[in-house]
C-alpha cells in the first residue's frame, strides 16, 4: 500500500493541469473568465424565441400564492417559510391550526429575511430555524451569504420576534449547532487549526453555556481529521431527552454515543446502520448490511436502556422484499407509520402493537402510483399529515384521522397545465449485466412513436437517493405542453430498492450506474420514443457527474446535455471543498489502485479532441461551497481549447442549489428549456 501511495503521489506531482487557476473561486482572472462566458451564453440562450415566454411562465408558477404553505407544528402554532414576488428572500411566519385549515389563513410574520438583509446590507439566504423543545421560544437561525452551505448562526426569540442580545451567535462557517438544554448548546465549528475535518466539517464537539465565551466551551468529543464530521444533538422520546454524539467516520459509517451519567457510551450497533427513531423507550435501527440473524435493510428494535448498558436483545420490526424498500418510520401516540417503496412507488402502513409482541398492520388508503410524505407526527396525538403527488397529480396536503384513518384533504397545489392530455408509465430497461432497471416516462396520450419526440432523460444515481414520481408545473407547462417527453431514470447508485441497489454501483462498480443510464437511453430509442438527435439528458451534483460520464462515454446517444453543479475532475474531487467526504461513494483517487477505475469514467480526463460531442450546457454557482465550481469551469476551458462548442453559466450566488431566489431559479430553469428547445426540436 505504501508503494502504491508513493507512486500515486509521484504521478500526480509530475502531471500538470493548466486550468488550476480556475479553482480560485473568487480570483480576479477566474471571475473575469466567468463573466465573459456568462455574457456569451446568456446572449445566446435569452435570444431564443422561447426564452421570455418560458421565463414568464416559470416565475408566475414559482410566485403563485396558491402554493401549499407547508407548515411545521411547534407548541400549538404552525410555522411556514414563504417566498413570493413581494418576499423575494422570504418570510418566516406562523398561524394557528384553526386558521391553517382555511383556504386563506391569516399569518403572523415572525422574521422577515428581506428586511433583515436590507438592515444588515447582506445577501442573506434563509437556511433554517432550530428551536428548543418544549417551548420552542428560543431558536437558532441559520443565515447564508448568497446560498452557501456555510452559515452565520444567531439566537432568535420567537415571542419577541427579535434576535437575543448577548445570545448564542457564531460567525460564518460550516457549523453544527443544536440545543443541549435551555441554556446550553452543542457546538461544532471552526475553532481554529485542527478543529475541522479534511472534508471541511466540524471535528470537535463542545457544549457551550449561555453567557460564557465560546473559547471556554467544554470539549466533549473529537474525531480524526480523516473522518467526515462529528456533532451533538438532543433526541426526544416523547418528552424525555437523550443527548447524542454522532461521529461520521465515512459517508456511510458512523459511531453513535449516548451521554450517560456524564460519560460517553458507544451504542453497540453496526457502523453502517441508521438510527431511525426513538419511541416508548425503544430504539429503532435500520441495517445497511446483514447482522447476525437480521437481513440487509431490515428494521430492528430494542430497549434503549438495555442497549446503553450493553445488554440489548433486538427484535425484527419489518423486513424488505425483492421489490419493497423501507423508506421511513414516523411515530404517533399509539402507532408507528411506515412508508415503503414498492417498485419506486410509495405505500403507507400503520403499525399498532397487539398481543405477544405482534403488530396490527393497516394500509392507509392513498393511490399506489406516486410519492407519499408523512410529517407533523406527534407522540402526544394520533392525527398526522400526509402529502401525496405523482407525475400528473399536483401535490395535495391531507390530514389523516389517527383513529379510523379517514383522509381529509386540506390543501392542493394549483394545476398549471392540463394533465389530462398526458400519461405516465413505468418501463424497465435491461442493463449490460442483465439487471432490470426501472424508469418513468411522461408524454402526450397521442404520442407518435416515430423517433422524433424531443425527450429529456433525468438521472442521479448516487448516495442512496431515490428518484420518485413528482408533479412539476414548470416541466408540464414548459416541456410537456411544448411536445416534449420527460423521463426519470431509477438507476443503481440510488436507493430505489434499498441499500443493495445503492451498493451495487459503489466505487469500482460505478460504471454500472452509467450502463443503466445508457440502457434506458437505448430503450427509449428502441421503442421509437425518440432518437439520438432528439434525446437530451440532465443531472445535477452527482447527477452532473452522471451526465458528464454519459456524454464522454457515449456521445453518439445524445444531442443535448444539461450538466448542473457537477463533479467532473475526479482526480481532484477529494481536494476541493467537501469532496473528501465522498470517497466512500467514489473511492480515493490518491490511491493508485482506486484511481485505475475512477479514471475510466472521470469526464475531465476522458475528453478527446477527435470526438464529436454534443453542445453541452454547464451551470454552476460561485457560492457553491459543496461541489467546487472549478469542476465545471475547468471542463469548459478544456473543451473550448479542444475547439469544442459549449455553453456555460455560473450564477454569482445561489450555493449548491444554483439559485438564491425565485427570479434566479426561474432564469436558470428557463435557460435550460431554451437550450433544450434549440437542440432537440
Amino acid at each position: 500500500m505504501l508503494a502504491s501511495a508513493i507512486t500515486s503521489f509521484i504521478t500526480y506531482a509530475t502531471q500538470t493541469d493548466s486550468y488550476l487557476w480556475l479553482e480560485e473561486v473568487e480570483g480576479e482572472k477566474a471571475l473575469n473568465w466567468v463573466k465573459e462566458k456568462n455574457k456569451r451564453s446568456l446572449a445566446h440562450l435569452k435570444s431564443h424565441e422561447s426564452y421570455q415566454g418560458v421565463y414568464d411562465n416559470t416565475l408566475e408558477i414559482m410566485n403563485d400564492k396558491e402554493h401549499i404553505p407547508y407548515a411545521r407544528e411547534r407548541a400549538g402554532f404552525y410555522y411556514n417559510f414563504w417566498r413570493d414576488e413581494n418576499h423575494v428572500r422570504g418570510i418566516y411566519r406562523r398561524t394557528t391550526f384553526e386558521e391553517y385549515q382555511k383556504a386563506s389563513p391569516k399569518w403572523e410574520t415572525v422574521l422577515d429575511i428581506d428586511a433583515l438583509a436590507k438592515q444588515d446590507n447582506e445577501n442573506w439566504v434563509y437556511k433554517g430555524m432550530n428551536c428548543h423543545k418544549p417551548t420552542y421560544q428560543r431558536c437558532l437561525v441559520s443565515l447564508s451569504r448568497g446560498g452557501a452551505d456555510a452559515t452565520v448562526i444567531k439566537e432568535f426569540d420567537v415571542k419577541t420576534k427579535s434576535f437575543v442580545k448577548g445570545g448564542f451567535s457564531l460567525p460564518e462557517a460550516k457549523s453544527s449547532v443544536s440545543w443541549h438544554s435551555e441554556n446550553k448548546v452543542f457546538v461544532g465549528t471552526d475553532f481554529g487549526e485542527g478543529s475541522m475535518t479534511d472534508s471541511g466539517y466540524p471535528a470537535v464537539v463542545k457544549v457551550w453555556q449561555r453567557g460564557t465565551k465560546l473559547e471556554t466551551a467544554k470539549t466533549l468529543f473529537e474525531t480524526d481529521k480523516t473522518s467526515i464530521a462529528a456533532g451533538g444533538s438532543t433526541v426526544y422520546d416523547g418528552d424525555t431527552p437523550h443527548h447524542i454524539i454522532s461521529e461520521a467516520t465515512s459517508f456511510y459509517t458512523r459511531n453513535v454515543f449516548v451521554i450517560n451519567n456524564g460519560k460517553l457510551t458507544k451504542l453497540n450497533i453496526p457502523e453502517d446502520a441508521s438510527v431511525v427513531g426513538l419511541n416508548n423507550n425503544k430504539i429503532f435501527v435500520q441495517l445497511k448490511s446483514s447482522w447476525g440473524d437480521f437481513v440487509q435493510a431490515e428494521v430492528i428494535y430494542t430497549d434503549i436502556d438495555s442497549l446503553i448498558v450493553g445488554k440489548a436483545t433486538f427484535t425484527s420490526f419489518i423486513k424488505p422484499t425483492k421489490t419493497i424498500s423501507i423508506e421511513g418510520l414516523s411515530f404517533t401516540k399509539s402507532a408507528i407509520l411506515v412508508t415503503v417503496m414498492d417498485d419506486v412507488k410509495n405505500k403507507l402502513y400503520r403499525y399498532r402493537p397487539s398481543k405477544n409482541d405482534q403488530w396490527q398492520v393497516e394500509q392507509v388508503n392513498f393511490p399506489e402510483n406516486g410519492s407519499i410524505t408523512v410529517f407533523n407526527t406527534d407522540t402526544a396525538k394520533d392525527d398526522f399529515f400526509v402529502n401525496y403527488t405523482d407525475f400528473l397529480t399536483p401535490s395535495s396536503l391531507y390530514l389523516v384521522n389517527g383513529n379510523d384513518l379517514v383522509i381529509n384533504k386540506l390543501k392542493g397545489e394549483k394545476s398549471h397545465f392540463d394533465a389530462g392530455n398526458f400519461v405516465a408509465k413505468q418501463h424497465f430497461a435491461t442493463s449490460k449485466d442483465g439487471t432490470k432497471v426501472p424508469y418513468f416516462i411522461v408524454h402526450d396520450k397521442n404520442i407518435k412513436l416515430n423517433g422524433k419526440n424531443p425527450t429529456l432523460l433525468y438521472g442521479y444515481g448516487g448516495f442512496e437517493v431515490s428518484m420518485q414520481p413528482y408533479y412539476s408545473s414548470v416541466t408540464g407547462k414548459n416541456w410537456l405542453e411544448k411536445g416534449g417527453v420527460y423521463v426519470m431514470a431509477n438507476i443503481r447508485g440510488g436507493g430505489e430498492y434499498g441499500p443493495s441497489w445503492h451498493q451495487a454501483a459503489l466505487k469500482q462498480n460505478r460504471h454500472k450506474a452509467y450502463e443503466d443510464f445508457e440502457a434506458i437511453a437505448e430503450d427509449l430509442i428502441t421503442r421509437k420514443v425518440t432518437s439520438p438527435k432528439h434525446l437530451g439528458i440532465q443531472g445535477g451534483s452527482n447527477g452532473g457527474l452522471l451526465v458528464g460520464a454519459a456524454f464522454t462515454r457515449r456521445p453518439d446517444l445524445y444531442n443535448a446535455v444539461i450538466c448542473q453543479v457537477p463533479l467532473l475532475d475526479m482526480k481532484r474531487f477529494n481536494k476541493l471543498l467537501a469532496g473528501a467526504s465522498w470517497m466512500g461513494e467514489y473511492g480515493n483517487p490518491d490511491n493508485a489502485d482506486e484511481w485505475e477505475y475512477i479514471k475510466t469514467y472521470s469526464p475531465y480526463h476522458n475528453l478527446k479532441s477527435s470526438v464529436n460531442y454534443p453542445k453541452v450546457f454547464f451551470t454552476t454557482s460561485t457560492r457553491d461551497d459543496r461541489v467546487h465550481p472549478g469542476h465545471a469551469r475547468k471542463m469548459v476551458a478544456k473543451m473550448e481549447d479542444m475547439g469544442l462548442d459549449v455553453l456555460y453559466f455560473e450564477n454569482m450566488e445561489g450555493g449548491h442549489a444554483g439559485a438564491a431566489n425565485n427570479e434566479q431559479r426561474a432564469m436558470v430553469s428557463s435557460l435550460s428549456y431554451a437550450y433544450l428547445m434549440d437542440r432537440l426540436q
